[in-house]
């Protein structure tokens, strides 16, 4: 397949086949870099990875993955970058692409990425916006394969918030691979009617399901995998945290939710998780409401089953494998 030159901005852009196809090529990067084999493909190549919402995972990934790959990679914070404030995303995208073979941002709505896309003459991938999170959810499902040894026909849950953008991947992604997809939520936060209406016809092709319910008890007995993410996203005023905690609560995955899916099941979270009372924000909300663990518990989060660290470290082998093939051209070796 050829995919020089390609934008990675949503799952949804891509067949099953080219998503089956960047998940073997994330396999073989992930063999060399753990027999400690050199891949610097691109010495001659420059990335710049934007990001206006900051990361830790999302960063470290790209970068390593560049450096991996043998390309020199400039990083741009919020600050260090006039992109929609004193420079339109259209100039900014025109200049990057001059100077750049390939662009990551990270940041808000996705019009931006989309934009950046449209003027940039180089790849431009989505390491997240409002709408999209694509390299977490390759990411994931190579992180399921490892484990189970096939997708299809497997059945993946997303507890909690399942309107975000990690939902909306993992939703797009499972309905492309054959697994079959529940978001378990409350109504208040349930996925748009949109992003259902574009999968289900996907999923049917492929042979697997998308139900979308209010109701823990529709994951008992189905689920080979829970999945959740932060009640609290990063920049959300205090306000909210209340009405947040109270509409979620009663989602939050616990060793009783996990005892009740699949024998087999597994628990992964994207991070950052607020299982304990380790950070500052956890601690605020501790303060104010007097929970000491919120989407996930720490026994569950610190359990066997709990194969977050490994979803961490996919994200690097993935996007490593969505910058080489947009960056390969054939013609070239």
């Amino acid at each position: 397949m050829d995919f020089y030159g390609r934008d990675f901005l949503k799952i949804l852009d891509f067949s099953e086949a080219e998503l089956r196809y960047m998940l073997e090529m994330a396999k073989v990067f992930k063999k060399m870099k753990h027999e400690g084999q050199s891949h610097k493909y691109f010495p001659n190549k420059n990335i710049a990875i934007v990001f206006e919402k900051t990361s830790t995972r999302t960063r470290c990934s790209f970068e390593v993955a560049g450096y991996d790959l043998g390309m020199g990679v400039t990083y741009l914070d919020p600050s260090g970058s006039q992109m929609g404030h004193k420079e339109s995303i259209a100039d900014t995208a025109r200049v990057l692409g001059r100077l750049y073979d390939g662009i990551e941002y990270r940041g808000f709505d996705q019009k931006i990425v989309d934009d950046l896309a449209k003027y940039a003459d180089v790849p431009v991938w989505n390491g997240l916006t409002d709408e999209c999170h694509p390299t977490q959810a390759l990411g994931d499902f190579l992180t399921i394969e490892e484990h189970f040894g096939h997708l299809r026909g497997l059945t993946l849950a997303f507890v909690g918030d399942t309107r975000n953008n990690v939902a909306n991947s993992l939703m797009a992604m499972s309905a492309k691979m054959g697994v079959n997809f529940i978001a378990c939520g409350p109504n208040e936060l349930r996925p748009s009617d949109e992003i259902v209406a574009k999968c289900r016809p996907i999923a049917e092709k492929n042979g697997s399901t998308i139900t979308i319910t209010t109701d823990v008890a529709e994951l008992y007995g189905k689920a080979d995998v829970i999945y959740t993410d932060v009640w609290l996203s990063l920049g959300e005023p205090q306000e909210k945290w209340g009405e947040r905690i109270e509409l979620l609560k009663r989602y939050q995955v616990n060793t009783e939710m996990m005892n009740q899916a699949k024998e087999s099941a597994i628990f992964l979270h994207c991070l950052p998780s607020f299982h304990d009372l380790n950070t500052s924000i956890a601690k605020d909300v501790n303060k104010v409401f007097g929970i000491s663990e919120m989407e996930v518990t720490n026994e569950v989060f610190e359990s066997e089953r709990s194969l977050v660290f490994d979803q961490a470290e996919n994200r690097m082998h993935t996007i490593k494998a969505v910058m080489f093939l947009t960056l390969y051209k054939k013609e070239e070796k």
